[in-house]
This record gives structure tokens, sequence and C-alpha cells, in this order.
């Protein structure tokens, strides 16, 4: 391990406690999250089928945005 690899433990560490606050503090803050229109939700008796395709869509585009932030300082 060197150094960079704490700076990086620090970073996530630190994202993974304010997201935590985040939704401790205010719970409805991301009740949005997994109900987007052009996720697919099957509700036909007793089976229920879910495809969250454009909040994985929108998820994996935030976190490629903020890795090449990250990246470039």
């Amino acid at each position: 391990m060197n150094q960079q690899s704490g700076k990086y433990i620090i970073f996530f560490g630190a994202a993974i406690v304010i997201i935590g606050l985040i939704i401790y503090l205010f719970p409805n803050a991301f009740k949005w999250f997994g109900r987007l229109p052009g996720d697919v939700r099957i509700d036909k008796g007793n089976v229920k089928v879910f495809f969250p395709i454009v909040t994985m869509i929108l998820l994996s585009l935030l976190l490629t945005l903020i890795l090449n932030i990250f990246k470039r300082f």
C-alpha cells in the first residue's frame, strides 16, 4: 500500500459518511431513486419484475463524471 491508496480510502470513506448522513437526516431525499420514467416495472399476479434501466444509466454517468474529475486532480 502506498500513500495514494490511503487517499482513495479516505475519500471513499468520507463519501460514504456524507451519503449516510443525508439518508439519515433526510429519509425522503432519495425516494425518486428507482422510480424514474423509463424504469420497467411488471406486476402480474404473483410475479413482480423490476428493471431500473434509466436509474442505472444516470448512476453510471454520475459515477463516471465523479471519477474523471477525481482522476484529474
